[in-house]
């Protein structure tokens, strides 16, 4: 079905269906289900007035192709009514980037939760600050108390729901109430549940983001980010797009184009084994805790529960008091976890992590070492099997 064919229903239609169908016009596209992958800089003008008036559908290849503008017309389905517009960057870093520089001025002040991606706060602390832009860090728990952290030039707070290594669930609503009353901005990195199982523009976030190498792509082939705001937040987003000269790259919009039509039944995927892992994690006597908010004994669920209608593979456990050659052990045994910076891909990871060389308003003792996993779309038997290996080592360590 082609998007300009059921215009006129898809507020009707579910996410799963939009994943589908959004930004495909077979017709422009020579009976094609797919867009093709336009290469290119240059758009010629057929004459000296369509020149001068900048008359066309597309007028550089940095501001848009046909490929770009399908995926543009997908993501924005997915995201929902409140969005305006979405931006693609080369990468979930420069979508944060991209974001923050977009809505923010020397002399202004940030709040960022104390559990976000530790890049987002490397940028913070080294270039905003050199641009003059002050950044303060909250206790993801704080919720409307985050009102008593509010300066006279507080212009935009930022959250990570949950945090991508400590999974504490952020209170998006009561802040928003907050940050809004105050006039500051919302942005939200959305990439562990994506839009799919949380619409975070609904829930009074300005600008949404995703780290599109994660689950957009699938694959773990293509770096893409992007940038979702509402009608007060877009325009000075697709300001900060045009001046900052960001875009991604063709075959990246491609591929992170084929990956959302997909996403639903992947993402499906990944909840299930996930939460199959986690519950089976749980019992085992080398693991303390499992830092996983679909868990009903987790701390955040009942935030999860109301706000997301879905979960993603990726979560984190403690591990009992062991040396770290005991933790090292476990990692060289394992054979199908992979260990590798990232997720959102098919395959299965684990990565050993410590917030608390920078974490800076909460204290971060989790009371022993700690492991992140994502859950791929391996046999869960398989997985299972494979952590019983390693925890075998890692107790013959201890």
């Amino acid at each position: 079905m082609d998007s300009s064919d059921h215009s006129d229903i898809a507020s009707s239609l579910s996410p799963q269906t939009l994943l589908v169908t959004s930004g495909r016009d077979t017709t422009a596209q020579k009976g094609f289900v797919n867009p093709p992958v336009v290469r290119g800089s240059t758009v010629l003008y057929p004459t000296a007035e369509d020149l001068h008036a900048h008359r066309g559908e597309y007028s550089y290849g940095r501001h848009g192709t046909p490929t770009t503008k399908a995926l543009q017309q997908a993501l924005m389905a997915l995201e929902g009514p409140h969005c305006a517009g979405v931006g693609l960057t080369p990468s979930g870093v420069s979508a944060i980037s991209t974001a923050l520089l977009s809505v923010l001025k020397a002399g202004d002040h940030l709040l960022v939760c104390d559990n976000a991606y530790r890049p987002t706060r490397l940028f913070c602390e080294q270039t905003l600050k050199r641009f003059g832009i002050e950044t303060s860090y909250f206790d993801p728990l704080i919720g409307a108390g985050i009102e008593s952290l509010f300066k006279p030039n507080t212009a935009a707070v930022m959250v990570e729901a949950p945090g991508s290594q400590s999974f504490e669930m952020t209170d998006i609503p009561a802040i928003a109430a907050v940050a809004h009353a105050r006039g500051a901005l919302v942005i939200d990195d959305n990439t562990w549940a994506t839009p799919l199982y949380h619409r975070s523009l609904e829930q009074g976030v300005d600008i949404s983001i995703q780290a599109g190498t994660k689950y957009i792509g699938g694959h773990s082939d293509i770096m893409f980010g992007t940038v979702a705001a509402n009608q007060a937040a877009w325009p000075k987003i697709a300001e900060g797009i045009r001046q900052l000269g960001v875009c991604a790259g063709p075959d990246d919009v491609f591929l992170a184009l084929r990956g959302l039509r997909t996403l639903s039944v992947r993402l499906a995927q990944h909840q299930r084994s996930g939460l199959d892992m986690a519950r089976w994690l749980a019992e085992r006597p080398e693991v303390q805790r499992v830092l996983h908010p679909a868990l009903e004994s987790d701390p955040g669920h009942a935030i999860w529960k109301r706000d997301f209608t879905g979960a993603s593979g990726l979560f984190s456990i403690v591990l009992q008091h062991a040396p770290q050659k005991a933790v090292d052990a476990l990692l060289d045994t394992v054979k199908l976890f992979g260990m590798g910076y990232s997720w959102g891909g098919f395959e299965s990871l684990v990565i050993p992590f410590d917030c608390a060389t920078y974490r800076s308003a909460t204290k971060w003792n989790p009371g022993g070492p700690t492991l992140r996993l994502h859950i791929g779309l391996e046999s869960t038997d398989d997985l299972k099997a494979d952590l019983e290996r390693g925890f075998a080592a890692f107790n013959a360590a201890r």
